[in-house]
């Protein structure tokens, strides 16, 4: 698709025109990782900031007010800007060429969808710079601490959230135009990559949760400028129907960030086992259980506001009911892997880390459901630590693993193997070194949000800080990795993992040389 009529005429548009101007899904999609990887970079950098504070009792680098807004600008930064962005840059990037289609279906919105972006996090990060401070009412900001007793720099925090907002929509609304209209003939729905059917399950999602966040934003805007009471019990308002709106928003947002991951590990995993996924229609159905019942369980995040009983026992049921689903997908995973002829390329280990370390997730999540279990945990390290292996482990190592999965397609060079490796196993020791420690810190008592704590928690304080510090500078090591790709090396082949079916696995590929029955023929791999 040419970009407009006048590229047609002189040529492709060259330079700094081409990245403004540009409709192809595949530039839009490197736009994206591009993004999403700075503001991993920053929020990581916020990160490290809460980690060096807290790596002693005592204050000692920041006031306890910048410690907020750091705890704040991470969240944020990493959910909107990092994580989410990347999804949406590796959907521009495969969806279109895993459904044969010759690109996206609004290429201009798809243009305008990401350039806003910039902007919004330009001046969400620009609060750091005023005198009011950025936003120090936590990612969740919840009112009236975020509208009552809040910087005058939450106005601009409530437009950065609008803009977001309307990216996704618009992002949302442009994959599912394309999934429902432009697949090639013959690739029917349940014939599509899961990848593809992860997004257009997140799609829908988007669309649904985003005009909410937009909703509570605007009433938290009328409560601070136009003398509304939506959240100010003392004007007649509710500070717990802030909660409700907001989770409402929020609980759909963590599968937004994690529906495409498991699309991505349900693509490397029979790659690299040499199998095609088991169970293929259960994952689809899967998918769609697990989208419908996040609609259903948001008040478990609110198991502490005073909730009547049976509230309390239907949210702590539907909780537990998500883990029925999402065995599921687990079960089919470690299925697929078994008895297959398994290599470890970077992307398989970022895909194994991602089942095993999601999976320990999903445990605590579990323990979280318990409702009176709950009150104990409530506002604990131990919260930190489930959504942290969930998010960190889950969505950004599978991100990791599509890079390196996909990056010899995109560039046409194979990425260095070697750096490769050593990015993951510093990435894992560092994750694990991280978080594990902040369960027993949670269990033992520690609040989240603090930026002192008592000194019994001084030690897995330490630890956590040292495992921090290991996780964030090893991200440098996929910076080198990428740049190095993308500059060179080694030519990518058609077939550019041995023996693998090559990049495009579909359900109508011919089978592997190794199947689940029979033992590998020498002949036949020496042909391969």
């Amino acid at each position: 698709m040419s970009a407009s009529h006048d590229d047609h005429h002189h040529g492709p548009a060259k330079g700094l025109t081409r990245w403004l101007y540009t409709t192809n899904h595949k530039d839009i999609g490197s736009l994206y990782l591009w993004f999403s990887f700075a503001m991993f970079l920053l929020g990581g950098t916020f990160a490290m900031v809460i980690r060096a504070e807290l790596f002693q009792p005592g204050l000692q680098l920041v006031e306890p007010n910048f410690f907020n807004q750091m705890t704040t600008m991470h969240g944020l930064v990493m959910v909107f800007g990092a994580v989410m962005p990347a999804f949406v840059g590796l959907a521009n990037w495969l969806i279109p060429m895993m459904i044969g289609a010759p690109d996206m279906a609004l290429p201009r919105m798809n243009n305008w969808s990401f350039w806003i972006l910039p902007f919004a996090f330009a001046m969400l990060s620009s609060t750091l710079f005023m005198d009011a401070g950025a936003p120090n009412f936590g990612w969740t900001f919840y009112a009236p601490l975020s509208t009552t007793y809040a910087p005058s720099t939450v106005t601009f925090f409530i437009f950065a959230i609008h803009i977001m907002g309307a990216s996704s929509i618009m992002g949302s609304i442009n994959i599912i135009a394309t999934v429902l209209n432009m697949r090639a003939p013959g690739m029917t729905l349940m014939k599509m990559p899961l990848f593809v059917w992860t997004w257009l399950i997140t799609a829908y999602l988007l669309i649904a949760v985003m005009p909410v966040l937009a909703g509570v934003v605007t009433m938290m805007l009328f409560d601070i400028h136009f003398g509304t009471s939506f959240f100010n019990a003392a004007g007649g308002g509710d500070p717990v129907l802030f909660q409700h709106v907001f989770w409402f928003f929020g609980h759909p947002e963590v599968y937004i960030m994690i529906l495409p991951a498991f699309g991505i590990v349900s693509a490397i995993i029979p790659t690299f086992a040499r199998k095609r996924l088991f169970g293929y229609d259960s994952m689809v159905y899967a998918t769609a259980s697990i989208a419908f019942l996040s609609f259903i369980v948001w008040a478990h995040h609110m198991f502490t506001v005073g909730m009547p009983i049976a509230g309390e026992l239907f949210f702590m049921y539907a909780t537990m009911l998500i883990a029925v689903p999402t065995g599921v997908k687990v079960f089919n995973w470690v299925a697929t892997m078994f008895r297959g002829s398994m290599t470890f390329e970077t992307p398989m280990l970022f895909a194994i880390a991602f089942v095993v370390l999601f999976t320990m997730g999903g445990f605590t999540g579990l323990m979280l459901a318990i409702t009176p279990a709950d009150f104990q945990y409530h506002d604990t390290y131990f919260v930190v630590a489930h959504f942290h292996y969930v998010l960190v482990p889950g969505a950004i190592f599978s991100i990791m693993a599509a890079t390196y999965y996909w990056l010899p397609k995109w560039t046409g060079h194979m990425y260095d193997e070697r750096l490769g490796k050593l990015h993951f196993w510093l990435s894992f020791i560092g994750v694990n070194v991280l978080f594990f420690p902040q369960h027993f810190l949670g269990l033992a008592g520690m609040p989240r949000r603090i930026p002192d704590y008592a000194l019994q928690f001084a030690d897995f304080n330490w630890i956590s800080s040292i495992g921090g510090f290991l996780f964030g500078a090893s991200q440098l090591i996929l910076l080198v990795v990428v740049i190095k790709c993308v500059k060179g090396g080694k030519k990518a082949t058609p077939q550019v993992w041995e023996g693998a079916q090559g990049l495009e696995w579909t359900l109508d590929s011919p089978a592997p040389y190794h199947t689940f029955a029979t033992p590998p023929d020498p002949k036949l791999i020496h042909a391969q």
